[in-house]
């Protein structure tokens, strides 16, 4: 009996070891201390057994290292994430994510296709393959997937978010600028001002573009998309160096630096 009941107080002391690790880790994940959520997460999915768990601490290990620039480890890190769980959607759209800034469209089909196959309701995989499509030319599936994501879920912003986009990608500033002003009538969040100050620059209204973007910022600071927007507008209007401190503080709270390297490149241009 007493045997039985130090089995169980040893169980119940391991739980409480894994909850604070796992509370440790997300803590630094918060607060964008990526190699502290990497060493955190790597310790948990090395001695996790359930392979539920560990594929989620593989998931957010892959996620971590992606943030630190560390793709390999990351692909890696994610591989055993579907290894561990290979009904993780989540991994999926992290792989397909990945695999698509990397510059291998097919291979981000690839996972989007298998991904689907888990879950065919992931805003995430829809999203990432309407981009894909966006940027290879196809218009039309673009816009079909991001319908599609509003056939399940009509108030996914990210979805409306990209049907903006579409436009502006598309040379139709004016309509994606009537799109945006719709969304912030409805919902003034920090991804629609954002939205709205690309559209602004690309219309050359800087000083439009950068009243947003600065709303985008106050209402969400660690919105890391906005800094590099707010870059962008700064390297339009020629203040290079408040630009790169700008793309300092979106990698600081994890933007990836490697996808930022043309945008350095002017920071160390002479």
């Amino acid at each position: 009996m007493k045997k039985h009941l130090l089995l169980v107080a040893l169980a119940f002391t391991s739980l409480q070891f894994y909850a604070q690790d796992k509370k440790t880790a997300e803590e630094c994940f918060k607060k964008a201390d990526y190699k502290c959520a990497e060493e955190q997460y790597s310790k948990l999915a090395e001695k996790e057994q359930i392979q539920k768990f560990q594929a989620e601490y593989y998931d957010n290990l892959g996620t971590a290292q992606r943030r630190l620039g560390k793709t390999a480890l990351a692909f890696k890190s994610y591989e055993s994430a579907l290894k561990a769980n290979p009904l993780s959607v989540s991994v999926y759209a992290n792989l397909a994510s990945l695999h698509s800034q990397k510059g291998n469209k097919a291979k981000a089909l690839e996972y989007i296709a298998r991904g689907l196959q888990v879950d065919a309701e992931n805003p995430d995989l829809y999203l990432t393959r309407s981009k894909i499509y966006d940027s290879q030319g196809k218009k039309d599936l673009a816009l079909k997937d991001l319908n599609q994501i509003l056939s399940f879920a009509p108030d996914n912003i990210y979805a409306k978010t990209g049907l903006a986009t579409l436009k502006k990608n598309n040379g139709d500033l004016e309509g994606a600028l009537k799109d945006y002003n719709q969304l912030i009538s409805e919902k003034p969040e920090s991804l629609l001002y954002n939205g709205r100050a690309d559209v602004y620059l690309k219309m050359k209204k800087y000083k439009e573009a950068l009243v947003d973007i600065n709303k985008a910022i106050s209402i969400d600071p660690k919105f890391s998309q906005s800094y590099v927007t707010k870059a962008l507008i700064l390297f339009d209007t020629a203040k290079t160096k408040e630009a790169c401190t700008t793309l300092d503080k979106a990698v600081s709270v994890g933007y990836e630096k490697a996808v930022l390297a043309d945008y350095y490149a002017k920071c160390t241009a002479k």
